[in-house]
């Protein structure tokens, strides 16, 4: 799937299933609790904390997605074509640090 067929999808999935979207405000929230719930088990899992009882059944995966979604909804609602924003900013990352991480000491 191409991410403009995800936003697509995402689009049709909240206007037959989900009703509509939230305003961009709630979504903005709701991003910011999943991108917690990763940060919680990536500590959990590849960090020093200990998975509670509860976070057991939490997967990467699913919680990822969760991220995605959410993004995407905020991506539908404010016009941006990700393919298109992510193209860019590839570009703008290849002009701009196309010497920058090789010549970092620290990454050596």
């Amino acid at each position: 799937m191409t991410i403009s067929e995800a936003q697509k999808q995402i689009d049709s999935w909240i206007k037959t299933t989900g009703v509509r979207y939230f305003n961009e405000l709630t979504n903005m929230a709701m991003l910011t609790e999943e991108v917690g719930e990763v940060a919680r088990i990536i500590a959990r899992k590849y960090g020093e904390q200990s998975f509670k009882e509860s976070d057991k059944e939490k997967n990467l995966d699913d919680e990822l997605a969760d991220v995605l979604f959410v993004l995407i909804c905020i991506a539908n609602q404010t016009g941006i074509d990700l393919e298109e924003a992510l193209k860019k900013n590839l570009e703008k990352k290849n002009s701009r640090d196309s010497q920058r991480h090789k010549q970092n000491e620290k990454l050596k």
